[in-house]
C-alpha cells in the first residue's frame, strides 16, 4: 500500500488522502502526509471495540517525538519543507489526545532534536515540539533547511530500493 502518486516501477494498491481501509473492527483512514517524500501517508487507527473515536496514528517519518522528519532525500529541501509545512497543519488537527507512533526516534539521522521516547500525544507534540509549533510558513521553511546534517548512508539506495529501480544488496 502506497499513496497513489508513489513513483513505484512495481504494482501496489494506491490509496488517496481520506480513504478508508477497514480490518475487522479496525479503520485506518489515509491522511496524506507530505514532506519528508512526496508520497509520504500517515495512518489514523482507530479500534471500534474501544470507540469511534481515533485511537493512535502511525506518523513514519513526518511527526516524530520532539521533531518533524527532514525534507531533502526526496526532493529539494524548500518544496520538501513547504510540504511539510502543510502536513503539520492537517496534524495539529487532530484530537489532543491521539497518540503518535512515529517510524524513528532517538538516534535516527532522520530529525534533529529526536526524544528516546517512542511515542507521544499529538498534544504534547503541540506543546513541546519547536517544530510542530511554528505557525508562519515562511518561518517554518526557514527553520527546515537550515543545518541539513549530512544525508543517511545509503539514503538514494534505500529511496531506489523501495521504489523497485534496484535490487536490494544482499
Amino acid at each position: 500500500m502506497l499513496h497513489a502518486g508513489a513513483a513505484a516501477s512495481y504494482a501496489f494498491k494506491g490509496v488517496q488522502d481520506g480513504d478508508v481501509l477497514e480490518l475487522g473492527n479496525v479503520a485506518i483512514r489515509v491522511m496524506h502526509t507530505p514532506g519528508h517524500t512526496p508520497e509520504h501517508i500517515s495512518l489514523v487507527v482507530t479500534d471500534r471495540t474501544r470507540s469511534d473515536d481515533p485511537w493512535f496514528i502511525l506518523t513514519g517519518h513526518t511527526l516524530m517525538v520532539g521533531d518533524l522528519g527532514r525534507t531533502e532525500l526526496a526532493t529539494s529541501a524548500e518544496a520538501g519543507a513547504r510540504d511539510l509545512f502543510k502536513s503539520v497543519q492537517a496534524l495539529k488537527a487532530l484530537p489532543d489526545w491521539l497518540e503518535v507512533l512515529p517510524g524513528a526516534y532517538s538516534g535516527s539521522v532522520c530529525g534533529r532534536s529526536l526524544s528516546g521516547k517512542p511515542t507521544s500525544t499529538i498534544g504534547f507534540e503541540k506543546r513541546h515540539n519547536r517544530a510542530f509549533r511554528v505557525e508562519d510558513e515562511a518561518a517554518f521553511v526557514q527553520m527546515m533547511v537550515a543545518d541539513i546534517p549530512p544525508p543517511p548512508p545509503g539514503a538514494a539506495q534505500t529511496r531506489a530500493v523501495n521504489a523497485g529501480q534496484t535490487a536490494a544488496a544482499e
